[in-house]
């Protein structure tokens, strides 16, 4: 796939907190406000659509530290994770 297919979108549910969507639309965690950063929460589901904390296509992204959300920057980062 491109990379262009694997751009992640942010969509805003606090001040603090982004939800981390893939191209699809899938909801692959949460840009969360610590302090002064920004991390990345991955959010998986289990065979009975319960949410697993860490888990998903990104897991390997977790904690992953942003200075800000932004979009084109989580892409790059996290993106290439989907594979």
């Amino acid at each position: 796939m491109s990379s262009a297919s694997h751009t992640l979108h942010l969509r805003p549910v606090n001040a603090g907190v982004f939800g981390v969507h893939g191209p699809d639309g899938q909801h692959l965690g949460n840009l969360k406000r610590v302090g002064s950063v920004w991390k990345f929460k991955a959010v998986g589901h289990d065979a009975t659509g319960q949410v697993e904390p860490g888990g998903g296509p990104l897991t390997d992204g977790h904690n992953a530290v942003f200075a800000k959300p932004d979009a084109a920057a989580v892409s790059a980062a996290l993106a290439p994770l989907l594979g």
